[in-house]
């Protein structure tokens, strides 16, 4: 914890089953009634156990969408389908996605399932067992299976993970791993794998490695403290190899696939405590078995805890109630566990290094998650950027998407050149141990790769627009770093592409030309924070222009928007989108727009919306208006209630309305705090402030500004007009008004 602050049990503070059921806040009101919420209304995280950017997650398989966890069916829009009556699950699965959409690697491999000889054995393997008494903190989570006498605890170590499994009568215990199983319980859901070899060590150990998605993941598993030696077996289908130490498949498909795996047993006593152990790596079984836990469930589980508490003190928050302290530590959790952390363990190209997949996806990341974990953590993204480099370097391109999985689909249709602003993010933090000059040669080159780059270079305009603007955007990012380093050339080519944003606007409506979007329309577009906001402005017609555009966008004395149910209409829809609002939080298209008020004098405006946006998010299973996507909108939050917002590529914080009256965030320069002593839903507007005593006028801030300093902020119920004073020279480089 940080000196000075209340102590307080940070773990207890978080709830990872927030997130994990339907929407069942209160229908929005005021001004927050007259947004369009039209994606999947539940968050589709899940409360497994993980490490912080773990590479193993842990958690009971429902075969629900998206994580592998839950009751819940495939949604893309309103309120999600009913999968199973009720929650049942059919064993605890390894490597679930958080809080993401159709992001087709579903992952859930290594099922393991606990049961009894006396339940059925193998053949009753895939029988739901209602899930019952589940409890989950950061790293750990437990239940108990309704009708087996078994309790379930799950840990994760940094490599593996650690099951321990109770037994309230005696019985011969069964552990019966299904090495095969990836995937989800939904159409096209299911990952069938390529080929497969396993092998039996002794009497309580197996290994084996499984190609799922053309990736290798090798996998050892041991069975420890039993009370007799135990019998080890292969099975496939559902018939036990007794005879066979070894089982080896080629050329598994859909038409041909049987289910196949590993089964240890064991006679156990009531009350006995079963462990097993699993070690995971992608490069060899060799590492699978070194990555084995070694030590025994609790200080495995208390290691965990300890990695979470030093991590989530990394901002501490005093003021709030005990409904915003849950809120804001779960979604500094969230925040957290994407992406997953793999350090010299790439499949995908021999050196060791720096290696992170589920950037699901960089669209989603690159705003606000991003920003978070570099700015809490230097070293984070020193070896980001040096991961996002190596997979350049192995595949040619910097990604969009990256899972664990080869395939196409790495580089989609969602948008362009996002790695760029997350490399311009780490040069404005003045990141050590990355090679400048070969980024910005990197930078460079795949600026103008791809079917997007190369008609943008050639044409100057391209289709659909959102690519236009990310381009011209990348090609500013990349003109930053040129100008640093001094090459005058590429600074002065890539400035004068970096102005070919102004080509998608319609000079007339001050918005962008009709073009197709991605989930959203020209509005949610519209109005991203440009490296030029006053051009930006004049677009469409001034600062007066601009700030009815925004306030219509907002809804501000506009009718309330429909809601949508489970499996709405395309007419409801359509109704909906016509609207031309502000998605609500529940996407990423316009989640830095309430912060465009500021740079026209209404930081007033700002405080409204930023207040009503917080309270989208509360402290249940169903407290999350939209999926979470690997903590893209956590972050939004944890930025959003702290009363500070980054301007993803630019070296620039937006000042909000934190809802805090204290906070400290423990930066690599010193702790940056921040002070709103009367803060309160009616004191929601700032009406004067300070960093280190010296007046601020302007509400934005620089990387350096918040090394070290404390910045004061004066809150009340009426809006005085501060922050009006906006230097018209607030693009590019230039920053706020500091007297």
């Amino acid at each position: 914890m940080v000196l000075g602050m209340s102590s307080r049990s940070i773990l207890d503070d978080v709830d990872p089953f927030i997130g994990t059921e339907p929407m069942d806040v209160p229908v929005p009101q005021g001004l927050a009634s007259a947004w369009f919420f039209p994606k999947p209304m539940i968050g589709n995280t899940h409360p497994g156990a993980t490490r912080p950017m773990g590479m193993v997650s842990a958690c009971a398989y429902t075969g629900g969408y998206p994580t592998g966890y839950g009751r819940w069916g495939k949604c893309l829009q309103g309120l999600p389908p009913e999968l199973h009556p009720e929650k049942t699950c059919i064993g605890f699965t390894h490597f679930q996605q958080s809080g993401v959409g159709a992001i087709r690697k579903y992952y859930n491999y290594a099922r393991v399932v606990p049961g009894t000889k006396e339940l059925g054995g193998l053949e009753a393997i895939d029988e739901p067992r209602r899930l019952i008494d589940e409890f989950a903190r950061p790293g750990y989570y437990r239940c108990r299976l309704e009708g087996t006498g078994i309790q379930v605890e799950l840990t994760v170590t940094s490599r593996g993970t650690v099951h321990r499994y109770t037994f309230s009568e005696a019985c011969t215990a069964l552990i019966m791993i299904d090495m095969s199983n990836g995937g989800i319980d939904i159409e096209d859901g299911q990952t069938v794998p390529q080929k497969a070899h396993l092998e039996i060590n002794s009497t309580n150990a197996a290994e084996g490695e499984v190609v799922l998605e053309g990736v290798p993941l090798h996998t050892a598993v041991n069975l420890r403290y039993y009370e007799e030696e135990p019998r080890v077996s292969l099975w496939r289908g559902s018939t036990e190899l007794a005879e066979a130490d070894e089982l080896s498949i080629q050329h598994i498909r859909p038409s041909n696939y049987e289910p196949f795996g590993v089964m240890f047993e064991t006679p156990v006593t009531a009350g006995h405590q079963l462990e097993l152990q699993m070690g995971f790596s992608w490069r060899s079984s060799r590492k699978a078995r070194r990555h084995l836990p070694s030590r025994r469930f609790e200080s495995e589980r208390d290691t965990t805890s300890e990695h979470w508490e030093k991590r989530l003190s990394m901002i501490a928050t005093e003021g709030g109630s005990s409904s915003q302290d849950k809120v804001f530590r779960t979604a500094l959790y969230r925040s957290m566990i994407k992406p997953c952390e793999a350090h010299n363990e790439s499949p995908f190209w021999p050196w060791d290094g720096p290696f992170y997949f589920d950037m699901c996806t960089m669209w989603d990341l690159y705003k606000t998650q991003l920003p978070l974990m570099m700015t809490l953590s230097t070293e984070f993204g020193r070896d980001f950027v040096n991961c996002l480099m190596d997979i350049f370097e192995a595949e040619g391109n910097f990604p969009i998407g990256y899972r664990m999985a080869r395939g196409f689909d790495r580089f989609d249709h969602q948008a362009s050149a996002l790695a760029h602003v997350t490399i311009a993010d780490a040069f404005t933090r003045d990141i050590d141990g990355i090679d400048w000059e070969h980024a910005m040669t990197l930078m460079t080159r795949d600026i103008t790769r791809g079917a997007a780059g190369e008609i943008f270079f050639q044409k100057k305009l391209v289709h659909p627009l959102t690519h236009t603007l990310d381009l011209a955007y990348g090609c500013y990012c990349t003109a930053r770093i040129a100008e640093k380093l001094g090459d005058q050339k590429l600074f002065s080519r890539m400035s004068e592409y970096a102005e070919l944003w102004k080509s998608a606007f319609n000079r007339e409506t001050g918005l962008l030309e009709n073009s197709t979007f991605y989930e959203g329309g020209k509005w949610n577009y519209s109005f991203r924070l440009f490296h030029d906001m006053p051009a930006r402005i004049e677009l469409s017609g001034g600062a007066e222009a601009f700030l009815t555009q925004l306030d219509a966008f907002f809804g501000f004395g506009s009718e309330a928007a429909p809601i949508v149910g489970c499996d709405p209409t395309p007419e409801e829809l359509e109704r909906g989108y016509a609207l031309n609002r502000f998605e609500g939080l529940c996407n990423e298209p316009d989640m830095e727009v309430p912060y465009a008020y500021c740079y026209v004098g209404r930081h007033d405006r700002t405080c409204d919306v930023i207040r009503e946006g917080l309270k989208l998010f509360t402290p249940s299973p169903g407290g999350m208006v939209g999926n979470d996507d690997s903590g893209a909108m956590t972050s939004w939050y944890v930025w959003s209630s702290i009363g500070l917002f980054p301007v993803a590529g630019q070296d620039l914080f937006v000042v909000g309305s934190p809802i805090f009256t204290k906070t400290v965030m423990n930066l690599s320069g010193g702790a940056f705090t921040i002070r709103a002593s009367e803060t309160t839903d009616r004191n929601r507007y700032v009406v004067a402030a300070s960093i280190n005593g010296k007046p601020l006028h302007t509400p934005f801030l620089h990387w350096k500004d918040l090394q070290g300093s404390t910045l004061e902020l004066e809150m009340a119920d009426t809006p005085t007009g501060w922050g009006s004073k906006i230097s018209r020279s607030l693009s590019g480089h230039a920053g706020p008004n500091v007297d």
